[in-house]
């Protein structure tokens, strides 16, 4: 498992909201939806992606943005535009007096827009749920990610835009694997490009050492591992693989374990049904009681406190947040 596979082989896109916005000036579109994470690409004409906090950007055909939630933003014709039209959480569409425009901006099987044939397209997909290992990505990126045209594999675009309006069995399924592949391919190229600020973790993936060793508590986090264990795996001394995993992880390798299992801990209990005992033996536990006890060591709250709080809707104590540290 790579860093990427770690990261996504999660939560992944489930019901994710994917439409075809169609747009003709003048026109400004205000996000308040609290989505993790949203992608969006225009087709045709230009659109311009207004943070709240920092520089607003100008996307042309080709060029992808990614807006790192739950902050807002404008999307509009012009980087000044005042909005006409909110998307709250949800994606539920309103005016800014609260007044449903769904109906009246509906343009077909998930085209919505002010005009069927708006100089401005654009591909937009939204991930509606975040879950804990999804939070170490998003922590590290910027809250609005760009890249050119000339700058990522756009082979997926025409892909997606075919299907995008598709009324057909199982379309939801595939839209959500494109949407996937899609992120996949962005990130990679991000995180990829020269002098890119790639996270620690996902820069010491490349490395012959460290690596080795992360793949290896990703891929098997239920291993009672040591360090002596996984440097004998690595094939390298205990002292080295300690030394050079923290210099490039910037933790030492049972603290990157223990982050590891409670992100994934978090997410089995977020996402099923599955006992706490369960899902300590799955994840490298003992038992219930030596989970609760580090998740409530670790993220100040009992694991099924964080299983109660998911399930209503509630910010999760401990989690990462969007800006802070990206260890798991």
């Amino acid at each position: 498992m790579d860093a990427l596979a770690g990261l996504l082989d999660g939560p992944r896109a489930r019901g994710a909201c994917l439409l075809r916005m169609v747009m003709e000036p003048p026109w400004a579109v205000r996000i308040e939806d609290r989505a993790p994470i949203c992608l969006m690409s225009l087709t045709r004409g230009e659109a311009w992606i207004a943070p709240d906090t920092g520089e607003a950007v100008l996307a042309r055909p080709g060029d992808v943005v990614v807006a790192r939630g739950p902050g807002p933003y404008t999307v509009a014709h012009a980087p000044d535009a005042a909005p006409n039209a909110l998307i709250g959480p949800g994606g539920v569409c309103t005016t800014l007096y609260g007044e449903p425009l769904a109906q009246t901006m509906e343009l077909g099987v998930r085209t919505w827009g002010n005009a069927p044939d708006g100089s401005a397209t654009m591909l937009v997909g939204t991930y509606l749920m975040e879950g804990e290992v999804s939070g170490r990505l998003l922590g590290a990126l910027p809250p609005l990610l760009v890249l050119g045209a000339h700058e990522w594999n756009r082979s997926l675009l025409p892909l997606l835009d075919e299907e995008i309006s598709k009324d057909e069995p199982g379309q939801s399924v595939v839209l959500d694997r494109l949407l996937d592949l899609l992120l996949i391919a962005v990130l990679r190229a991000w995180f990829n490009r020269p002098g890119a600020g790639a996270p620690a973790w996902y820069r010491a993936m490349g490395d012959p050492v460290v690596g080795p060793a992360l793949r290896l508590l990703q891929n098997e986090p239920a291993h009672p591992w040591t360090v002596a264990a996984l440097a004998a795996r690595c094939g390298v001394s205990r002292a080295g693989l300690a030394r050079r995993f923290a210099e490039l992880v910037g933790e030492p390798p049972m603290a990157y374990l223990t982050g590891w299992r409670l992100a994934l801990a978090a997410d089995l209990l977020r996402e099923g049904e599955a006992t706490v005992e369960a899902i300590a033996r799955r994840v490298g536990y003992g038992g219930a009681f030596a989970l609760s006890a580090a998740f409530k060591r670790v993220r100040g709250i009992s694991p099924q406190e964080h299983r109660a709080n998911c399930r209503n809707g509630k910010e999760v104590p401990g989690s990462v947040p969007a800006g802070g540290r990206v260890g798991p």
